[in-house]
């Protein structure tokens, strides 16, 4: 409800909830992580839709305490679930991207589709973006990382790292935002910003394909709106002529906040031919469309330009510093750095911490010619038949047990062996039951391990019960 009521030029607030489409497990940790230390109270990242599956629930960590995300087979089913979800970030194929973000665009509490992927056929994001503009959605790529709103919300894996995003300072908000089409750019500027000013208010990278579903000038007329937003910075590049509709727009006054403007790819001037750079859309098909010709003219309409990339870290602190004196820009305390958790795996491998080995095998003995199991040789093991139950008598206990109690043994593994609701309920009954406790007190205590996470057969009942009860319905209408 707190992202529905959002101003129309922030999209992205401390309360945006999202849907993530496809299995990106890295990708939803990496938000999540970012939200933990941002110290958002809600996880922004709702449930996962993975069509190629049944719904289940996938394990992550909030912070150190692990926690459970559903994934839905249905787009549908997971808007009806988390009606307060109005953002997607879609990680679909080129190949099925355009079907599954018009399904986005017809769900009518979605305010905000990110397309991720790269090669999608031109006349298809065209007709997306036809239909983006009816409905009213910002639509961001493809072809890009997405976003980030420092404090607030990030896109995917935008921003990198999160040992990069704590040295970019993006886990609170600064005064200026960005736009680009390079994400690989847009966590240079991140780092530059932090470093030159007092930080990322937001950040987009438009996708580097001829035809984003948002332009430079949709986000920083964004921007402009945006009180809390001080200062300007656009990153352009070679090819497509949309950095003159921003100098236009400075021109006539839409964009009064203070712009500094850069247009990568002057040094295609120094090649003899036509020089294709990494994006679809970094290709000057005229004299207007280089990068030089880009440079003038925003430089021209009042945007401060430098003369080259090397420069512009100093031109943005110059611009930070006049807005400071102005008092523009009122500089908050610097609150202390968050601490960021780190997966086992990656402290190990940073030699940060050190286990002791989880397994010691006491199986092989060298001394002999035969393996032995607590001192039992393997082939008196098979001889005598003592079972599962006797095998591991001698591997944990280290000694042979009696026959009821390889018996015991073998029934726990037969009664765990699936632990799923069924199972575990009737185990601990029995377990219950074994330890002493009345019949009633037995069946609870299986009953009750049957809940949303082992199969929801416990929920599911109360709820048809509760349902019938409204209704008035007798035990044998039910």
């Amino acid at each position: 409800a707190a992202a529905a009521a959002a101003p129309w030029y922030s999209p992205f607030t401390a309360h945006t909830r999202a849907i993530v489409y496809g299995m990106q497990p890295r990708a939803v940790q990496g938000m999540l992580d970012f939200d933990f230390i941002c110290k958002r109270s809600v996880p922004s990242v709702a449930c996962m839709v993975y069509p190629f599956g049944g719904n289940h629930v996938q394990k992550f960590y909030w912070g150190t305490q692990e926690t459970l995300l559903p994934v839905f087979a249905s787009l549908a089913e997971a808007a009806a679930r988390f009606a307060d979800a109005d953002v997607v970030v879609n990680f679909a194929s080129c190949r099925s991207v355009f079907e599954s973000t018009r399904e986005m665009l017809a769900l009518p509490q979605i305010r905000t589709v990110a397309i991720i992927a790269e090669g999608v056929p031109e006349r298809h994001t065209r007709r997306l973006i036809a239909l983006a503009q009816a409905a009213s959605v910002t639509l961001i790529g493809p072809a890009t990382v997405g976003g980030i709103k420092p404090g607030c919300f990030k896109i995917g894996n935008t921003g990198g790292m999160m040992d990069n995003i704590a040295a970019s300072k993006l886990y609170r908000a600064g005064s200026v935002a960005y736009v680009s089409k390079s994400g690989g750019m847009s966590n240079e500027l991140n780092n530059i910003v932090a470093r030159t000013t007092d930080g990322v208010y937001e950040g987009v990278a438009i996708g580097g394909d001829r035809y984003p579903g948002t332009t430079f000038l949709d986000h920083m007329l964004r921007y402009e709106a945006d009180p809390a937003c001080k200062m300007l910075l656009l990153l352009g590049e070679v090819g497509g002529v949309e950095e003159y509709k921003v100098a236009e727009a400075v021109r006539a006054n839409r964009i009064t906040k203070p712009v500094v403007a850069w247009c990568i790819g002057t040094c295609a001037g120094m090649f003899e031919t036509e020089v294709q750079f990494g994006h679809a859309g970094a290709l000057a098909n005229s004299d207007r469309e280089t990068a030089d010709a880009k440079n003038a003219a925003m430089r021209a309409a009042g945007i401060r330009v430098p003369d080259t990339f090397e420069a512009l870290p100093a031109l943005l602190n110059q611009v930070y510093s006049e807005l400071v004196q102005q008092a523009v820009i009122v500089p908050q305390p610097e609150p202390e750095a968050p601490k960021i958790p780190i997966d086992y795996a990656w402290a190990q491998e940073l030699g940060l911490v050190r286990k002791p080995a989880s397994f010691v095998s006491t199986i092989c003995d060298d001394r002999g010619q035969e393996l032995l199991y607590a001192g039992m040789r393997i082939s008196d093991v098979f001889k005598e038949d003592i079972g599962i139950g006797g095998v591991l008598s001698l591997l944990w206990f280290k000694r042979r047990l009696p026959a009821y109690a390889c018996k015991f043994i073998e029934m726990v593994l037969m009664l765990t062996a699936d632990h799923g609701p069924a199972v575990s309920g009737a185990h601990n009954t029995i377990v219950t039951a074994r330890a002493g406790k009345d019949l009633i007190s037995s069946l609870c205590s299986g009953l009750l391990t049957i809940g949303d996470r082992f199969g929801g057969a416990l929920d599911g009942a109360a709820d048809l019960f509760s349902t019938a009860y409204d209704k008035g319905l007798t035990a044998r209408e039910f």
